[in-house]
C-alpha cells in the first residue's frame, strides 16, 4: 500500500499532489469565477446565492467590470496562479478564454491556470487548451459515476490529456455513495488520468435544505464546521485503495482555515494602510468613527490631538472616518461620536469579521 500524505486541517494526500492544489495550499491562487451558470443542478453545490445561476464576474471577492479588475487582484495577492471556476466556466467559454489568454499574457507561461467544468463539448475544451489551460477538472453527475467509460466524459477525459492538459476528476464525497465513487477512481486509474480530487461534503446557505432531506447531518465532533457527517471518513478510506492514480482529499477546514486565510494575508500586506494593523489571522483592524461630517471630524482629530495625516482616512461612502485603532482608544472618549474597534478582511469586500464599542463619556 503506498503512503498517505498529511496535510494540515485533515486534509491528505496519495501519490502526486496536483500543481493546482500546491498552489491553493500557498494561498498563491486567484480564485475567478467567470458565471455562476451551469447547465447541472446539482443538489449539493455550494455557490451562494449571489453568484448561483447568476451570468456575474468575480476575481476572489471583487465584482469584475472590466478586466484590469482581474488583473489588479491577481496582482494584489501576488498570485502564482488561478483556479478557474463557476457555475461552469465552459458555459461562458469566450470569457473563460480571454481570461486564460490575458493572465498568461501578463505574467507569463508560468502563471498555472487549472478550471472546474461539467461541460464534455470537445470544441469547448480545444479553446480552453489553445489558450494555455494547464489542468482542467472534470465533475461529472452522481449518476454516471458507475459507467463513465461509457459516457461521453471518457471521450472529454481523452481529448484533454491529447491537447496536453493535466487532466483529472473533481468528486464531492457523498457518504452513501461509496460503491459509485470507487468506480469512479478505478475509471480514473485505467484511463490514465492524472489525479482524482476528492472535496468533503459540506453544507452551505443554498444547499443546506436539499442536503438535509437527503439525511445528511452536519460533523458532531466539530461545532464550526460545515462538513457533512461521514464524508471525511468515507474519504479517508478511498485514500487506501490501492490505486495507481493519485488521490487528493480536500476538507472544507483545509479550504477556509488554510487556504483562505494564507490568500488573504498575501492580500493584507499589499493592502494595508498605516492607520491599520494586520492581525496573524490576515484580517485588519481599525478604529472607526461614524459621522455626516467626516472632513471636519478629521481636521478636528488631526490638529487637536497632533496625530499625523496618514492615520486619520476619510471614508466618505461610508461616512466615516478611520484612525488607527491605538489613536481612537486614547481619545474616543472625548469625541461625542460613535466610535469602534473594527476587524474586517482585507478582501474587495472589506467584510466586517468584528466590532467593539469604545466606551466613551
Amino acid at each position: 500500500m503506498r503512503g498517505i500524505e498529511r496535510m494540515p486541517r485533515g486534509s491528505a494526500h496519495a501519490g502526486r499532489l496536483p500543481k493546482g492544489c500546491v498552489l491553493c495550499e500557498q494561498g498563491a491562487k486567484m480564485v475567478l469565477l467567470v458565471t455562476g451558470k451551469c447547465a447541472r443542478k446539482c443538489c449539493y453545490c455550494p455557490l451562494s446565492s449571489e453568484k448561483r445561476g447568476r451570468d456575474v464576474f468575480f476575481a476572489n471577492e471583487r465584482r469584475v467590470e472590466d478586466l484590469e479588475d482581474m488583473i489588479d487582484e491577481a496582482r494584489l495577492i501576488d498570485a502564482l496562479g488561478t483556479g478557474v471556476t463557476g457555475g461552469d466556466p465552459l458555459m461562458a467559454v469566450d470569457r473563460t478564454v480571454t481570461s486564460i489568454r490575458l493572465l498568461k499574457n501578463r505574467f507569463g507561461k508560468g502563471h498555472h491556470i487549472h478550471l472546474y467544468t461539467s461541460t464534455t463539448k470537445p470544441e469547448s475544451i480545444r479553446k480552453v487548451a489553445k489558450a494555455g489551460l494547464d489542468e482542467i477538472r472534470f465533475h461529472p453527475p452522481v449518476s454516471l459515476w458507475k459507467r463513465l467509460d461509457r459516457s461521453e466524459y471518457a471521450k472529454a477525459l481523452a481529448l484533454s490529456k491529447r491537447l496536453g492538459m493535466k487532466t483529472g476528476l473533481e468528486l464531492p464525497v457523498l457518504p452513501d455513495r461509496a460503491e459509485e465513487l470507487v468506480a469512479a477512481i478505478a475509471f480514473a486509474e485505467s484511463a490514465g488520468l492524472d489525479f482524482v480530487n476528492l472535496n468533503e461534503l459540506e453544507f452551505s446557505e443554498t444547499n443546506w435544505r436539499s442536503l438535509r432531506a437527503l439525511g445528511f447531518d452536519v460533523k458532531k465532533e466539530d461545532d464550526v464546521s460545515s462538513g457533512v457527517a461521514g464524508s471525511e471518513e468515507l474519504a479517508k478510506d478511498l485514500l487506501g485503495l490501492d490505486a495507481d492514480v493519485p488521490i487528493h482529499y480536500c476538507s472544507a477546514a483545509f479550504k477556509d482555515g488554510v487556504q483562505l486565510r494564507r490568500r488573504i494575508m498575501r492580500r493584507a500586506k499589499n493592502v494595508k494602510r498605516p492607520h491599520e494593523v494586520l492581525t496573524s489571522d490576515g484580517t485588519l483592524v481599525k478604529g472607526v468613527v461614524e459621522t455626516d461630517l467626516v472632513a471636519a471630524t478629521a481636521a478636528y482629530i488631526i490638529h487637536k490631538y497632533d496625530v499625523p495625516g496618514e492615520l486619520v482616512v476619510a471614508d466618505n461612502r461610508k461616512q466615516r472616518l478611520e484612525v488607527a485603532p491605538w489613536v481612537l482608544e486614547e481619545i474616543a472618549q472625548e469625541l461625542d461620536l460613535p466610535s469602534f474597534i473594527v476587524e474586517e478582511y482585507p478582501t474587495a469586500d472589506r467584510l466586517e469579521v468584528e466590532r467593539e464599542p469604545l466606551t466613551r463619556r
